[in-house]
């Protein structure tokens, strides 16, 4: 597919500053943090999820375990992928039962990202809640799926695409809109 870059929606900065206010958002909404848990989706939600928890850490005085998920074997599209799909391990090193579950993850778009993590969650517990913070929320839901945590909102077409860049995975730091050409 053949992208070209339309817009930087968000700098280095940018990232900073969002991660900041959701880590407070989360803080108010729940009165703290201790039955919170944070887990990260495999492969931006894992930073993320780690930068929101040093944040919390720092606000609240106190840390919210974080753990990281591999949907991929709960993904409707599975078989309609056609190739061997790469795994990654999920861990969550804490139980989920009776807790706060906030997913973490860097762009909400279609929703079934979203439902497959809820499905693994449900495989290892009972949560009280599972919350969900996004870094990038682009609108096009196909599910009934709303974030409670949003960096910043940006409608797109269909003729677009989000690129979200993180430093730990991408070796840089921004979000981008790049167009199908």
């Amino acid at each position: 597919m053949d992208l070209r870059q339309k817009a930087i929606i968000l700098d280095r900065d940018g990232i900073r500053r969002a991660l900041t206010r959701i880590a407070h958002e989360i803080i108010e909404r729940n009165k703290g943090v201790e039955n919170v848990v944070l887990i990260g989706i495999r492969r931006r939600g894992v930073p993320l999820a780690l930068r929101l928890a040093g944040k919390i850490e720092q606000i609240e005085g106190s840390a919210a375990p974080v753990g990281f998920l591999d949907i991929t074997l709960y993904r409707d599209d599975l078989t309609q992928l056609g190739y061997h799909p790469k795994l990654y391990r999920t861990e969550v090193p804490f139980p989920v039962t009776d807790r706060t579950v906030i997913l973490v993850d860097d762009v909400l778009y279609t929703g079934r990202t979203v439902r497959a993590a809820m499905d693994a969650i449900m495989d290892l517990g009972r949560p009280k809640a599972i919350q969900l913070a996004i870094l990038i929320d682009r609108g096009h839901r196909e599910l009934p799926i709303r974030a409670d945590y949003v960096g910043k909102n940006v409608p797109t077409s269909s003729r677009e695409v989000i690129s979200v860049q993180i430093e730990e995975i991408d070796g840089q730091e921004q979000v981008l809109i790049l167009e199908k050409n």
